[in-house]
């Protein structure tokens, strides 16, 4: 269940087509296809480097675990996104990697770590 957030001041023309793409190649990246949410957030006045050039930060959240030896992997797979779509070179932003762990994560009135046990995980 991968949280994807992205931040950027790189205006697309239609939000829903970029966020449906960035779903399906995150799906293909870290090979999780179920119960994604992704969030596009326009923001103007985002400074990288101390200038407004085109630039980016993205989080990946996720509670069932990617092993950190391939975040560089999936961080090439997703900055070649982010450069082919925004058109953002992989010198203007950052992608943070973030596992909180399932008792740190509520759903359905409760935290994953509960709903795991109650699905046998």
């Amino acid at each position: 269940m991968p949280i994807l957030e992205i931040t950027t001041n790189v205006k697309v023309p239609d939000e829903k087509a970029f966020t449906a793409a960035l779903a399906q190649h995150g799906i293909t990246v870290l090979g999780m296809d179920k119960y994604w949410n992704v969030m596009y957030k326009y923001n103007e006045g985002l400074i990288f480097g101390g200038t407004h050039e085109p630039a980016f930060y993205m989080t990946i959240l996720t509670v069932l675990g990617l092993p950190t030896s391939n975040n560089a992997g999936y961080s090439k797979e997703f900055f070649a996104f982010i450069e082919k779509e925004l058109g953002i070179p992989h010198d203007r932003g950052y992608i943070i990697f973030n596992d909180p762990g399932p008792d740190r994560l509520g759903h359905k009135s409760t935290t994953f770590d509960v709903l795991l046990k109650e699905m046998g995980k």
